[in-house]
């Protein structure tokens, strides 16, 4: 049942060539970052430089991605896409020259990133919009959810096989040759970009970004990356502290399968609820599942705490995008993804510079500690409270006569 619902979806005209094309250049995406790690680190045989170039890249793409949304919201994403896999493709010859140019390279190659996750999601608000496939866009965004997750676990995987092998270049060169492929692909396809709204239209819906829904968006992309940040130091450093470095693959790899089955199993129902009901139950049991981590010691225990956190990543970040599809105007949605995006982003690295002092002061349970002050956090702003005096269908309860 749920195969043929997602079939249905790319069954649409469309709707299977754009997908497809964004989740090549993605693998790309997920493959620079650390793609530069091993080529820099090839090069001078030192992890800080290679650190320092990677964190350029990284603060570059977190800062760029929003403006990259805003001008393909203002020009279309054709005429966007065709500038940046140009600069990208260029930075990237930057980085292979080395010398004073690799951390030029680095930042160009992050501010030129196209933004396809963002760019993949707009075309499905944009052809599912007004049809009566709409109700099915949460499935859509699944679909989305499912395909980051997966090239952000082969990407990484094949890069590193590849440098391992005693390739960096020729990983970060097919890096590069993805991200640039899957961005003209997409490109190319005219049919199901979104339509550029007028000058007027823009102005008006620029404000919407300023909406107090959508900022709560933004705060709670920026407290699930604390989180993600959180969690991949702390659970290095749990498995080093063991004496087990190898138990940290395993770990992630519990998280990462229960994310995938739960996000593809959410998608493939029709719910009633509310999204934000359904929000705030999420982020609840997030929470419950992290909070155990900072007091666990077996492994085992660990890596159900880890398996329970991966049943509700998924279904946030769905509910994330049905919100913001709801929350700004269609003239600024692209805009919109990328600030998510890029929230997610700014919190992750700054959680790992936390998380790491923490764990350095107080052991990996203080690095979990983070991660779980972060989810408690998203619970604050997922379940707001109802103004005093009213039902939750808005009705004002009849006073009682004394």
């Amino acid at each position: 049942m749920s195969s043929a619902n997602y079939l249905t979806l790319l069954r649409i005209p469309g709707a299977a060539a754009f997908f497809f094309s964004a989740v090549v250049g993605r693998v790309g995406l997920a493959m620079t970052g650390i793609g530069i790690v091993w080529l820099v680190h090839a090069r001078t045989g030192s992890f800080a430089d290679a650190g320092l170039v990677t964190g350029c890249f990284a603060v570059a793409d977190a800062l760029g991605g929003p403006q990259t949304g805003r001008l393909v919201d203002l020009f279309g994403q054709r005429r966007v896409l065709l500038y940046a896999v140009t600069v990208h493709a260029g930075a990237v010859a930057l980085l292979f020259a080395g010398g004073p140019l690799t951390v030029t390279g680095a930042i160009l190659a992050g501010v030129s990133l196209p933004q396809l996750s963002a760019l993949s999601a707009a075309r499905w608000a944009a052809l599912l919009r007004g049809t009566p496939a709409e109700t099915a866009l949460p499935r859509a965004f699944t679909l989305e959810a499912l395909a980051n997750g997966l090239s952000f676990l082969a990407g990484p995987a094949l890069v590193s096989a590849v440098g391992a092998a005693g390739h960096p270049r020729l990983g970060s060169l097919l890096a590069a040759a993805l991200v640039v492929g899957g961005g003209l692909a997409l490109a190319v396809q005219r049919r199901t970009a979104p339509p550029v709204a007028g000058r007027a239209e823009r102005h008006r819906a620029g404000r919407s970004l300023l909406r107090p829904a959508f900022v709560r968006l933004v705060a709670l992309n920026a407290a699930l990356g604390v989180f993600f940040g959180a969690l991949q130091v702390s659970v290095t450093a749990y498995a080093l502290g063991r004496g087990t470095p190898d138990a940290a693959p395993l770990l992630y790899a519990v998280s990462n399968c229960t994310n995938l089955a739960a996000g593809w199993a959410y998608g493939a129902r029709h719910r009633e609820s509310p999204p934000e009901r359904q929000r705030a139950l999420a982020a609840v049991g997030l929470a419950l599942a992290c909070l155990p981590l900072t007091a666990v010691e077996g492994p085992v225990p660990v890596a159900v705490c880890l398996a329970l956190t991966g049943l509700a990543v998924p279904v946030l970040l769905v509910l994330f995008s049905v919100l913001a599809e709801t929350s700004v105007d269609r003239a600024v949605l692209t805009q919109a993804f990328t600030w998510l995006g890029s929230a997610s982003a700014a919190g992750s690295a700054g959680a790992a510079a936390l998380a790491g002092r923490a764990v350095d002061a107080a052991g990996p349970h203080a690095g979990f500690a983070v991660g779980a002050a972060a989810a408690l956090g998203m619970v604050a702003l997922a379940v707001p409270g109802r103004p005093r005096g009213l039902r939750p269908g808005g009705a004002v309860p009849a006073r009682r006569s004394r």
